[in-house]
């Protein structure tokens, strides 16, 4: 049995991991930043903890997170959000996670970033622009950590029920992926010690996720 903490246990994303970490009897604690928020949380089985990660010290947020076997980063700061909370929660929230996991000696540590964020990017729009800027230096601080990490970038998230299967690599073509085959590809990559040192983007596919996480954590 595995203990997960999930930062951004409110998100859509969260959401259906919780349920997938449940089926598999793995206990979780959802990370977030009200006690309406975590009401999702108990409902789904998991124990709450309520850590506002703009606000809180990293210490805060490990002292919450202490005895998990593992920290998920889901948490972003949402379509409707200005261009100074894409830095504070996208980057900011990712790095203070990653502190609050060395402090509470947890290695093990999977960020769910977004398709394509390394490419450059268009600055007409700057909030667009934010997001991507914040994905991406959260991933190379992430990179750059002690933390045993996998990234993983899926495309365009949508609502529609999961098909279990994908199209994994460390790059892919544009393309979109149901939350629920996100929340199925963290599970089994927090499962393969091979995705260690790995950064995938995801979108769906063809190949079962389980197979297709094996495929790139073989040895070379």
């Amino acid at each position: 049995m595995t203990r997960v903490a999930i930062i951004g246990a409110h998100g859509k994303v969260a959401q259906q991991l919780m349920r997938v970490l449940y089926d598999r009897g793995d206990e979780f604690v959802g990370v977030v930043r009200n006690e309406e928020h975590a009401d999702d949380v108990y409902r789904l089985g998991g124990e709450g903890a309520l850590v506002d990660i703009e606000k809180a010290e990293a210490s805060e947020l490990a002292a919450a997170i202490s005895g998990c076997d593992a920290v998920v980063f889901t948490a972003g700061a949402g379509a409707g959000s200005g261009i100074e909370r894409k830095r504070t929660v996208d980057y900011g929230g990712s790095v203070k996670a990653q502190e609050a996991a060395a402090q509470a000696g947890i290695q093990r540590f999977v960020q769910v970033s977004a398709w394509g964020v390394d490419a450059p990017v268009d600055d007409t729009d700057p909030v667009w622009k934010a997001y991507v800027e914040a994905k991406r230096d959260a991933d190379t601080a992430l990179r750059e950590s002690t933390l045993d990490w996998t990234i993983l970038r899926p495309g365009g998230l949508t609502t529609e029920e999961g098909t279990g299967r994908v199209t994994l690599g460390e790059s892919v073509p544009r393309g979109s992926i149901a939350r629920e085959d996100v929340a199925t590809l963290i599970a089994a990559a927090l499962a393969e010690a091979g995705s260690i040192g790995k950064q995938w983007e995801v979108i769906g596919g063809d190949t079962r996720i389980e197979e297709a996480v094996r495929a790139l954590s073989a040895p070379a």
